[in-house]
């Protein structure tokens, strides 16, 4: 299966890399092609919502990273955000690359698969709410199927997360996708 991992984090050590780094390796080894796109360290513009996209057959008025991202968000199975947790949703990052879908919109709708990887300084019940709901929102949307959630509440850094099964919790899903 093609998939392709989104992340949303700039820190390239911290909680939600770790869970991506995990994941990957799951399904790397068990002949997943994975392509991974680290949001925080691309050229990424935000959706300006200019209508170019709707009068010049997908291509956006921005030329950076969405080009590279595009051909793999096409052609794979699988979209996987791996996101912190900053103010109860997705990162800024992630966010922008999610907003430039639009460009896309009808060819992604359908057919796919999803998942969503989180993690959190915040442990309360109400941390993940508007991330659970902000994905289930693009799900509905894109008409996707979701595949699997796993959020980290409770996991400030890399040294909390360490302790915890979460990474372990990853790598399983990955096997098994």
């Amino acid at each position: 299966m093609k998939i392709t991992v989104i992340t949303g984090s700039p820190n390239r050590k911290g909680t939600t890399a770790l869970l991506a780094d995990k994941f990957i390796e799951g399904a790397t080894e068990v002949g997943h092609d994975v392509y991974r796109f680290d949001a925080a360290f691309e050229n990424v513009k935000p959706c300006i919502s200019c209508g170019y996209c709707a009068s010049n057959d997908s291509e956006c008025v921005h030329k950076d990273s969405m080009s590279k991202l595009n051909d793999k968000l096409l052609e794979s199975e699988m979209i996987v955000f791996v996101t912190p947790i900053y103010y109860y949703t997705m990162s800024a990052q992630i966010k922008a690359v999610v907003d430039r879908f639009h460009a896309n919109n009808a060819k992604l709708s359908g057919n796919k698969k999803a998942m969503l990887f989180a993690a959190a300084y915040g442990s309360d019940d109400e941390t993940m709410e508007g991330l659970e709901k902000t994905y289930e929102a693009i799900l509905s949307y894109l008409n996707w199927n979701n595949a699997g959630v796993l959020l980290a509440k409770g996991c400030p850094a890399r040294e909390v997360i360490e302790t915890t099964d979460y990474p372990n919790l990853a790598y399983e899903i990955g096997k098994n996708v």
